[in-house]
């Protein structure tokens, strides 16, 4: 199994904490609805973190791309991805998460946090496998992260409404149908697709989804 730890970038200098938050449910949840592909959906979990479990890492790494997609402008997050097992303790309180897949998780959130403070601020997502799995998973984990490098630039570099041009395209909107939602001409929707490396993105999804 593949364990999702994502936390809000910035999330102590937002304005509208609350709002933030429900804007991320609201984000979590389409792409939930549209494209499910989770084994345990990401939900909240304590201050500004949330936690889930997906099938495969193909699985996780689309459905993160797409989220990172449909956030509002003003909110973007950071994703630690943990290949190693998952399992839910029993405790007073409900269940708990344990397990190598959620302490590889945590190091590789904390990876994110040390890439984006120095050579590489547009970084998002990393991958890291635990100590105990196969050689075949560490070497899925570096390949991985490889393309997420690029992918996650693409993504950061992207504004607000290029993103959602890129979503729509992968959900097999037109050209036209977009521009008029966004009240832009189809030309420009074009050209922002094609100078932002949209296309890029959407056909990394549909290998992922493959």
């Amino acid at each position: 199994m593949i364990a999702v730890l994502l936390d809000i970038v910035g999330s102590r200098s937002l304005d509208d904490r609350s709002g933030a938050q429900r804007a991320l449910d609201d984000a979590i949840a389409r792409v939930e609805t549209e494209t499910p592909l989770a084994a345990s959906p990401l939900r909240p979990t304590v201050g500004d973190e949330q936690q889930g479990v997906y099938p495969t890492l193909d699985a996780a790494l689309a459905a993160l791309t797409l989220l990172r997609l449909t956030l509002p402008e003003e909110l973007d997050c950071r994703f630690g991805v943990g290949i190693g097992p998952v399992e839910e303790i029993d405790s007073s309180a409900g269940k708990l998460p344990e397990g190598p897949g959620w302490w590889a998780a945590r190091a590789a959130i904390d990876h994110v946090h040390a890439l984006q403070r120095r050579a590489v601020p547009g970084v998002r997502t990393w991958v890291i496998a635990h100590d105990a799995q196969p050689e075949g998973a560490h070497l899925l984990a570096r390949q991985a992260n490889i393309a997420l490098l690029t992918r996650d630039q693409l993504i950061t570099d992207m504004g607000a409404r290029t993103r959602r041009l890129t979503y729509g395209r992968f959900r097999g909107i037109m050209q036209r149908e977009l521009a008029a939602t966004e009240g832009i001409t189809q030309p420009a929707v074009s050209q922002a697709l094609s100078s932002s490396g949209a296309g890029a993105v959407i056909e990394g999804l549909r290998l992922l989804l493959a």
